[in-house]
């Protein structure tokens, strides 16, 4: 009978000892699943700031080149109302030189009528006549070219999308910036070349 207990208690202890083992490797599991957890938690973290950090920036250059977009638009309006003034300085030229060439023909029809034996004032007034009418016909050209370009300048700003302002303002080579300085240069000097000169 000792000898069975014996043996019965010897059992009992080596099931006890795997239960033991079994624990252990258990809790060994869990301790290195629960590592890779955090590990895995720690880089995911690590991602979301970096994430976090490119949506800032992102937004960033979002608003600076809006702003950039606004003053651009402000500036195309400043242009378009001196272009407007320009052109009505310009027509109110035209209207004063049409009055001035009424009252020359005015004055050449009473000098006419009053001298007609003058003749040498009378091919005096009628050069000036047609000095006066050449002029108007070229500043009416030069109206009609000022007309044109500005056209064809809104069209270019009308046709600008958001991909042509961001290559205007890339900071590293500046090439696209280059460009539309020298349109814009350009297109001032076409402008400058169709002022009358009295």
């Amino acid at each position: 009978m000792r000898v069975r207990a014996f043996y019965v208690a010897v059992a009992l202890a080596g099931s006890s000892m795997t239960t033991v083992a079994r624990a252990d490797v258990e809790a060994d599991r869990l301790r290195e699943a629960l590592r890779g957890a955090i590990t895995q938690q720690r880089a995911l973290e690590d991602q979301r700031a970096a994430l976090q950090a490119k949506l800032t920036e992102a937004e960033s250059e979002r608003a600076r080149l809006k702003e950039q977009i606004g003053a651009a638009k402000a500036e195309v309006k400043q242009v378009e109302k001196q272009h407007r003034e320009a052109v009505e300085q310009f027509n109110q030229r035209l209207v004063e030189r049409d009055e001035t060439l009424e009252k020359w023909k005015a004055a050449y029809e009473e000098a006419a009528d009053v001298a007609r034996a003058k003749d040498a004032e009378r091919a005096k007034f009628e050069s000036q006549a047609a000095a006066h009418k050449a002029s108007v016909k070229s500043c009416r050209a030069k109206n009609a070219e000022l007309v044109r370009l500005g056209h064809e300048l809104l069209q270019r700003y009308e046709a600008a999308n958001f991909a042509d302002v961001a290559l205007a303002s890339e900071p590293l080579t500046g090439v696209r910036r280059v460009e539309i300085q020298n349109l814009l240069q350009d297109y001032g000097d076409k402008i400058h070349d169709q002022k009358v000169t009295p």
